[in-house]
């Protein structure tokens, strides 16, 4: 026996003590058997707990399941309080790695409270070509992605504003199959850019996608063209266009509309490119750099202009707006 069962003691009936672990039989009670000792040990009741143990008195706690939230960085692994989480929108207070956001979270972020209009909101997205990938057709999976996400397509356009100077903005949601861009989110830009053609309102765009959605095929292509070529149009005409990237930004999106903004913005640690680092590597068999294609490279190698930390986002915006319009901001009128 353990030198420390020797001093643990269980209190008799009488008063008197016997060590830990023995057992008395009750009067009629006829002992088990020795070989029976496991099945004995499963039908015995719990002891009683002692009314000392502070469990006795303080009684079950339900602690929420959302009360902390792991940093989704490989490298960090942090462990965050949920509610410090979002004061920080969304990012990391260790690694400072910025979490995605939904459209709604970002437009919420980005322009003043209440000044955001929805435009277009009534297109759907359609199945031209019949589309089935594993066994679920495209149209099925539409519904069940627009069920979940609440949103009709992967980007959001609208009016709004940003310290009172107007704006006209295009916001994507990753989480809508991966903000691809099929035929509606190509219709959505277009549509955009076009209004802000007449209205000569700034454009934004706040970019994440996966590329183009290969379940419309080369209607999802299309997109790219038309995009772009209403992007020189509100070029020729001197309205201004900014780009934010987030992470993801790939394929075609970056391709066309998310490359050729007159200002172009990054999250820190967003990645951005064309194709991404593992398809590059199979392509090249040769091993990418540390930090290949995420905005930082990228910055140093002139393909974007500043790396905007999200906290910085909206006061920046704002300063461009008002280089670019001309337009003083409230904050400078001191509102």
């Amino acid at each position: 026996m353990p030198i420390r069962d020797l001093f643990r003691r269980d209190h008799r009936a009488d008063g008197s003590t016997a060590p830990a672990g023995t057992v008395e039989p009750s009067a009629g009670v006829v002992p088990a058997p020795a070989d029976d000792d496991e099945a004995a040990r499963e039908l015995a009741p719990p002891p009683p707990r002692s009314r000392f143990s502070p469990r006795a008195w303080i009684g079950a706690r339900n602690v929420p399941a959302n009360l902390w939230v792991r940093c989704v960085n490989e490298r960090c692994k942090e462990l965050i309080y949920t509610r410090e989480f979002e004061k920080n929108l969304r990012v990391c207070q260790k690694c400072q790695h910025h979490a995605r956001l939904s459209a709604t979270e970002r437009i919420g972020m980005l322009l003043d409270e209440g000044s955001f209009d929805d435009e277009d909101r009534g297109l759907r997205p359609g199945d031209p070509l019949g589309f089935v990938s594993a066994g679920q057709r495209y149209q099925d999976k539409l519904v069940e992605t627009q069920d979940k996400t609440g949103l009709p397509e992967a980007v959001v356009c609208g009016i709004g504003a940003i310290e009172s100077v107007p704006l006209r903005v295009a916001v994507a949601d990753f989480s809508f199959m991966g903000a691809s861009m099929g035929s509606v989110v190509g219709e959505k830009i277009a549509r955009a850019i076009e209004r802000s053609l007449d209205d000569r309102l700034p454009f934004l765009a706040v970019c994440s996608s996966g590329g183009a959605r290969m379940h419309e095929g080369i209607f999802s292509l299309m997109q790219m063209a038309k995009t772009s070529a209403a992007l020189a149009r509100l070029g020729e005409a001197r309205v201004p266009f900014f780009c934010l990237l987030t992470d993801p930004t790939t394929g075609g999106v970056t391709a066309s509309f998310a490359g050729l903004g007159d200002v172009m913005l990054a999250e820190p640690g967003a990645l951005v490119g064309f194709a991404g680092p593992r398809v590059i590597e199979q392509i090249t068999k040769q091993k990418l750099p540390p930090g290949t294609q995420r905005a930082e490279f990228q910055l140093e190698h002139g393909m974007i202009d500043k790396v905007v930390h999200r906290r910085d986002l909206r006061p920046t915006l704002a300063r461009l707006l008002a280089l670019y319009t001309g337009q003083p901001t409230a904050a400078r009128h001191g509102g």
